[in-house]
């Protein structure tokens, strides 16, 4: 059964915020801090809210802490904890609460149906074509052809670079054990990673990570 509106809890500190517009629409998730250490969509996402950013239409689920404990450390994972973005499916009887968090996530989405869901991340290393691993600067998919939605936000974002680093490129980089991959599989939406370098100042990620959520809530048609 779909949130109602408003704050809820997957976990007793993981925050879903469910923003319901008037206007009828389709309804899309962008959360981040699924890695601890990458804080620049972390922040995104709760300037956004401060702002009281709401969609024009549909609705719209923001989960800006998916790993609070990991979050806290400044770390990848929680210490001595496992790596949530490999824990989905998830397991509800699990000893370890990663993969019970992945399994309530999970449910989740084949609940709300969305179709888009955008994981905020970050990377040490600065996109390059011929290095598979590199991250930065990058919006990760993982089909084939590439959504639609990808191409259209790469463009606009390359017409207001800062520096010639920032440059946004496409990447085609499946990985069949991350939540990506199996929530697309699941539900059969568009399933993206967005990465920013971390060789920028943490308030120009901030800015670029802010401006890639509204670019993709704008094109699949939640906002104006």
């Amino acid at each position: 059964m779909p949130l109602p509106a408003g704050p809820t809890f997957l976990t007793p500190t993981v925050t879903v915020h469910v923003l319901d517009a008037a206007a009828p629409g389709p309804t899309a998730v962008v959360q981040a801090g699924i890695h601890g250490n990458e804080i620049a969509g972390v922040h995104a996402l709760q300037e956004l809210l401060e702002e009281d950013f709401r969609p024009a239409r549909g609705r719209l689920l923001v989960i800006p802490i998916m790993n609070p404990a990991a979050y806290r450390g400044r770390q990848r994972t929680a210490p001595g904890g496992l790596d949530l973005n490999r824990c989905f499916p998830g397991d509800p009887e699990a000893d370890a609460p990663e993969p019970r968090l992945a399994h309530q996530f999970m449910t989740l989405m084949k609940d709300e149906q969305p179709v888009l869901v955008a994981t905020l991340h970050e990377s040490l290393k600065r996109h390059h074509p011929e290095i598979a691993d590199s991250y930065g600067q990058s919006i990760v998919f993982g089909v084939d052809p590439m959504p639609a939605v990808v191409s259209k936000v790469v463009a606009e974002l390359n017409q207001e670079l800062e520096h010639p680093y920032e440059r946004w490129a496409p990447h085609h980089y499946p990985v069949a054990t991350s939540s990506t991959e199996l929530i697309v599989a699941a539900v059969g939406c568009v399933g993206l990673c967005v990465e920013t370098w971390m060789g920028f100042a943490e308030r120009r990620r901030i800015d670029l990570q802010r401006r890639v959520v509204t670019l993709l809530l704008r094109h699949i048609g939640l906002c104006d």
